[in-house]
């Protein structure tokens, strides 16, 4: 698989970024109930988003936003966000969107990058702390997901 080509999502992407979003949910990451209807919303805005693509398709995304609209926040930048096809997984993909999340934000003058992960998601709790990434905080057993208590770990790193 080539190197990924990382861009800012276009309203255009909507379908694709939806049908990704679709594919790759899972208790393993998501605390909510699959997604529904449209990808892009009033919160949910396309520069909001870096999007991996290869040959012309959509391998994967992230989400940067802000995690509060208050002032005295807005040197912090928070992923909420991170999807990867099943086909590029192992393969830099989601890597490469977390080092390219990394240097936007820091173009974006944030001086901090947080995110919160699911304790049992082993997976992407090696990637961040690959990246530099370390536990802030963990709420213990903060959802019910299939029956079992899960941490929500708190993440950061500075810029």
């Amino acid at each position: 698989m080539p190197d990924p080509y990382i861009r800012t999502a276009a309203a255009d992407d909507e379908e694709g970024l939806a049908l990704l979003d679709r594919a790759t949910w899972s208790t393993l990451h998501a605390v909510s109930p699959p997604p529904q209807g449209p990808f892009f919303d009033e919160r949910h805005l396309p520069e909001d988003y870096l999007v991996a693509e290869a040959g012309g398709r959509i391998l994967g995304y992230v989400r940067l936003a802000r995690p509060t609209p208050l002032a005295s926040n807005t040197h912090v930048l928070q992923i909420q966000g991170l999807a990867v096809t099943e086909e590029a997984r192992g393969r830099g993909v989601g890597r490469a969107l977390v080092r390219a999340a990394v240097e936007e934000a820091r173009g974006r003058g944030a001086r901090r990058l947080s995110l919160r992960v699911l304790g049992h998601n082993a997976p992407a709790r090696a990637l961040y702390e690959s990246e530099g990434f370390v536990v802030e905080g963990v709420q213990p057993e903060e959802f019910l997901l299939d029956g079992a208590y899960v941490d929500d770990v708190l993440m950061g790193r500075r810029l």
